[in-house]
């Protein structure tokens, strides 16, 4: 079925591409000077269901290069994740 409401372009979206061809997605989560590390690292083991050591190496990597790639997976995984993240107000964007 057509949605008539959104225009026909032949040019797709990474995230569609993505969602299509089976590629992973990635949430990168950027750093910020409002959240502390323990922020952070709770956020990461909250949304992850990772370790302690796992959560706070993905805090350091975003703090020290400025953003990290803290999940890959299927959108809706990557939606779920970033949604946490971003409970507290953390930046994180979804790509391919």
């Amino acid at each position: 079925m057509i949605n008539e409401n959104k225009p026909r372009t032949n040019e797709q979206t990474e995230e569609e591409i993505a969602t299509t061809t089976g590629i992973p997605l990635k949430v990168i989560l950027f750093n910020d000077d409002w959240h502390t590390f323990e922020e952070v690292i709770i956020q990461l083991i909250k949304a992850l269901k990772c370790t302690f050591e796992k959560a706070r190496s993905l805090a350091f990597e975003a703090h020290v290069k400025g953003k990290a790639v803290v999940f890959t997976g299927e959108l809706s995984e990557c939606l779920r994740v970033s949604s946490v993240l971003e409970e507290i107000a953390l930046h994180t964007v979804i790509e391919a």
